[in-house]
């Protein structure tokens, strides 16, 4: 694997090419990137490097991490000088799309709070669904080794796997799955969803938090682009606000709207607060979400932004996947849970540049 990163550099200075790369880095699977340095990072000096040390050892806690950064996970917990740790046993790699784009979007997502009862009543009436004891989740790795990243969901009919119901056929039939809770509000059920995690204060006091189990099989359909494209909301208006605020506005057509997202998300209850994909609580302005077909879970990243010139210029971890993140320079914010972060997370839409941190190739390739 070595003569590989040899090759990978040789082949841009043969080329004079920065700005693409044909073959990607090995372990990196479809990520193309091109060799950068700690110096090239915007606004490097302003990072707090014992947050990011601290960010990181926390981050090493989940396998994937492990395999990826090997003894610096070890190594980090004795560390005294965080800055120079970083700056001494990791490398810097610019990350591309294959065509040699180097520019991606970054958008927020947040911890949403929801009120809810074991109780089914007049108040109370949404549903929040378990994984359907009917649902059939087929990984098709074993037969296609190439399709490893996809499974296949239904439910059997005879001896047959057939599509499972989209969300408007499960509110119109009798779903074989357990209730959580039910919800206040459908258009606070809905978000929760897209967010993939979040609590629920009940009508008791107490409070449950919850997060993503399982899917119905569809593709994610962004019910902004469906309120654009009907011209309800403009695209230079669009947002997690102006979406709900249009809802709120129409509740005979909630329903017509949130239907165009075939795509239902199955919870289960958590011990935690928001957690990621991989098990691990998601820390805000630390986790981000990724295309984990491009970016593996438990990567160190560095995001560089301007969103209504307010730099985001910072060390993140790769630690959580959505429905509606794809490609390898598309990666989601975690923000935290409030008010606060809602209304960020539902209006940041920015162009982002990426980098990803990785051992010296000395390391990454005797590990």
């Amino acid at each position: 694997m070595k003569s590989n990163v040899i090759i990978l550099v040789l082949s841009l200075l043969i080329l004079g090419c920065s700005k693409q790369v044909e073959t990607p880095l090995p372990k990196l699977r479809n990520t193309y990137v091109v060799p950068a340095a700690f110096s090239e990072l915007p606004a490097l000096q302003k990072n707090n490097f014992q947050h990011v040390l601290d960010d990181f050892i926390n981050n090493c806690r989940i396998t994937k991490a492990q395999k990826i950064y090997g003894s610096l996970c070890q190594e980090a917990k004795n560390i005294s000088n965080a800055k120079e740790f970083l700056l001494n046993n990791f490398e810097v790699y610019r990350v591309y799309k294959k065509n040699g784009v180097n520019e991606g979007l970054l958008t927020g997502y947040y911890e949403p709070e929801l009120q809810g009862s074991l109780t089914k009543s007049s108040v109370y009436k949404y549903p929040l669904y378990c994984t359907p004891k009917d649902l059939v989740s087929v990984d098709l790795s074993a037969i296609y080794p190439e399709l490893k990243h996809y499974r296949l969901r239904g439910r059997l009919e005879g001896n047959r796997v057939v599509p499972y119901d989209s969300r408007a056929e499960i509110k119109r039939s009798d779903i074989n799955s357990s209730v959580i809770c039910y919800c206040k509000s459908k258009i606070d059920r809905f978000f929760l969803e897209v967010q993939g995690s979040g609590k629920v204060i009940l009508d008791n006091n107490k409070t449950i938090y919850v997060g993503y189990a399982n899917q119905n099989g569809y593709k994610y359909s962004s019910i902004g682009k469906y309120l654009i494209k009907n011209g309800d909301i403009s695209a230079n208006n669009i947002s997690l606000q102006s979406i709900r605020a249009w809802l709120e506005a129409h509740p005979k057509k909630i329903d017509t709207v949130l239907n165009q997202n075939k795509k239902m998300i199955f919870f289960a209850k958590r011990s935690q607060g928001a957690t990621g994909a991989l098990g691990l609580q998601l820390r805000a302005k630390s986790s981000v979400a990724v295309d984990s077909q491009y970016i593996s879970l438990g990567s160190m990243l560095y995001l560089s932004s301007n969103f209504k010139n307010r730099k985001i210029d910072k060390f993140v971890f790769a630690q959580d996947v959505g429905g509606a993140i794809k490609g390898p320079l598309r990666v989601d914010y975690f923000l935290g849970s409030g008010e606060a972060a809602m209304q960020t997370a539902g209006k940041l839409k920015a162009p982002l540049k990426m980098w990803i941190i990785l051992p010296k190739e000395e390391r990454f390739m005797n590990e």
